[in-house]
């Protein structure tokens, strides 16, 4: 199928006269999990960050390192998988004509990914649509988050954006990522399989002035609670009248999100200033009643978590698959009215599955649980006022000692990042050090970043802030992180070790507070190579998750629970 669709696509190349077509994983909003994933469809890759390069005798897969083994098992067949980073300023191939979607693409990314040794061709329409049935989902109206959830109101924001927007001596903000819409607005939507994102551009003046760019049966609901008034909505048909009509003046433009298409409008008329769009910073930093919210959503999401961990290592007979697995812990997160839906697809990989990254088990691709092998569980849920995301590595009986060092190695580096004393160490840079020490000591390493920004009922990979290798934003207070080491045996196994945490103040000091409560398997940790402060750690924890989550529980699974202590 894939090579069908493939010569399909390059039977179009001579139309336009290009060598090739480039595909991105991402949409005209730039969103992570979009519902219409063209890269999926004309490679098979299920990954969240990618891009195809279908020459007339050649394909292409880029992708960064979460997703080096699941794109060989999903692509390797039709393409030849090569690191994200070999793209940038690539040399793999010369002296092309490449073809690409201008609504998919910024003008930073041409510049970086293939200018140098390649030209590039704007093609208007989007040429795996022309050969793909993929629909766009039914377009809902969007929606208003009250002031009890958001802790904010919409006014409020406008105010603090445009102000900012004077300071800085802005006439106009263009805002092209819609979880910042989202926020600003205090709206959500519909459009992603994962997240309440309301697809959306917005324009905001320096004098307060909201446009919101969008398809008019997605502001039914809006105009009625009296969110925005008719003339307030531009159809994005209109979009180069409308930046006609505005008044000359300076507008910035977040260059990570804004299309090449766009910003070809805008300089007809406004002189564009490319920095990050002040959303971003603004959005990470949570006020208390969304720390308030979000602490009484990973109550319930505990609560589902535990539940399934105690189902799991209690079964009888292992007579499950992978799927099985997902769609039990499903089924018992839906059992709370307050649940909505996945924050992402579930990660639930068993032995050698384990070790894909971001793995999915399928109808079609899934294996039994093995009480000999290790089964990697990373999910998460969207609640009516938080967002989760949580990882447990479960066994179901004895481990060798090498498996249990390693994760006691891991679970070290977890302990090292949730005791961090942010005062002194206030980059994610800083921190994701002590997350590797203990690894790095015996020669071992993992792929991907300690931990990612999180939303607040949105994105749960949100920036600017994260624990990784090269992030150097300052960690604040209020803001919410994932905190994930993690070790990976390719063929072998996966281990992962992941809380959300949010910044707060201890005492004197800032730290890290844990929002996730579920317990973290013991049968896998090594004791005699934990310290008494990680030891001292590990019970605190524990006597959190049991005061918090045991009300909830049956007497079975209060004693069970109560066993961690």
């Amino acid at each position: 199928m894939i090579k069908k669709r493939i010569s399909k696509l390059r039977s179009k190349f001579i139309k336009y006269g290009i060598d090739g077509y480039v595909i991105p994983k991402n949409d005209e909003f730039f969103s992570e999990y979009s519902n219409k994933d063209r890269l999926k469809f004309i490679s098979n890759f299920t990954g969240s960050a990618g891009y195809a390069v279908i020459l007339k005798n050649r394909n292409y897969l880029f992708v960064d390192g979460r997703y080096t083994i699941q794109s060989k098992i999903e692509s390797g067949k039709h393409f030849k998988i090569l690191d994200y980073f070999r793209i940038i300023n690539t040399s793999v191939f010369k002296n092309l004509n490449l073809g690409i979607d201008p609504t998919l693409f910024t003008s930073k990314q041409i510049k970086n990914f293939f200018l140098k040794n390649n030209k590039i061709t704007i093609i208007k329409e989007n040429l795996v649509d022309k050969i793909s049935k993929i629909q766009n989902k039914k377009k809902s109206s969007f929606y208003s988050i009250d002031k009890s959830i958001a802790g904010e109101s919409h006014h409020k924001k406008v105010s603090r954006v445009s102000s900012f927007l004077k300071r800085n001596k802005y006439d106009y903000l263009f805002i092209t990522a819609p979880e910042n819409v989202a926020w600003l607005l205090n709206i959500r939507g519909y459009d992603s399989p994962t997240s309440p994102i309301p697809n959306s551009n917005l324009l905001l003046t320096k004098e307060k002035h909201v446009f919101l760019i969008v398809e008019k049966n997605k502001t039914t609901k809006l105009l009625k609670e009296k969110k925005l008034k008719q003339n307030q909505i531009v159809d994005p048909r209109y979009i180069l009248d409308f930046f006609k009509k505005l008044k000359k003046g300076n507008i910035l433009i977040d260059e990570k999100t804004c299309s090449l298409y766009l910003e070809k409008l805008i300089e007809k008329k406004l002189k564009i200033t490319k920095k990050e769009d002040p959303i971003y910073i603004l959005k990470s930093i949570k006020n208390n009643i969304e720390i308030k919210n979000m602490i009484n959503t990973h109550v319930i999401d505990g609560v589902a978590l535990t539940k399934f961990i105690y189902w799991i290592k209690n079964l009888k007979k292992l007579n499950i698959t992978e799927v099985d697995a997902q769609n039990k812990l499903e089924k018992i997160r839906r059992m709370n009215s307050k649940y909505l839906f996945p924050s992402f697809n579930t990660i639930a990989g068993s032995g050698k599955n384990g070790a894909i990254v971001h793995y999915r088990a399928t109808k079609n691709n899934t294996k039994l649980l093995k009480r000999n092998e290790i089964f990697l569980c990373d999910s998460g849920g969207q609640y009516r006022f938080g967002t989760t995301d949580v990882t447990r590595t479960i066994c179901f009986g004895n481990q060798n000692k090498n498996i249990k060092n390693i994760f006691t190695n891991v679970l070290k580096g977890h302990i090292a990042v949730a005791q961090t004393d942010l005062n002194k160490k206030k980059t994610g840079k800083l921190i994701d050090k002590d997350a590797r020490k203990f690894l790095k000591k015996d020669h071992l390493d993992y792929s991907h970043g300690t931990g990612h920004g999180v939303g607040f009922f949105l994105n749960v990979h949100e920036g600017p802030q994260a624990i990784s290798k090269s992030n150097s934003v300052k960690i604040q207070k209020g803001m919410i992180l994932s905190n994930e080491p993690g070790y990976y045996k390719k063929d072998k196994f996966g281990i992962r070790i992941e809380n959300l945490v949010y910044v707060k103040k201890i005492g004197r000091k800032l730290g890290f507070e844990n929002l996730t409560l579920a317990p973290i398997e013991k049968e896998l940790i090594n004791f005699n190579l934990l310290t008494k402060q990680e030891k001292n750690y590990l019970f605190n924890y524990h006597l959190k998750v049991y005061s918090k989550i045991s009300p909830f529980l049956n007497r079975n699974e209060k004693k069970w629970l109560a066993s961690f202590i």
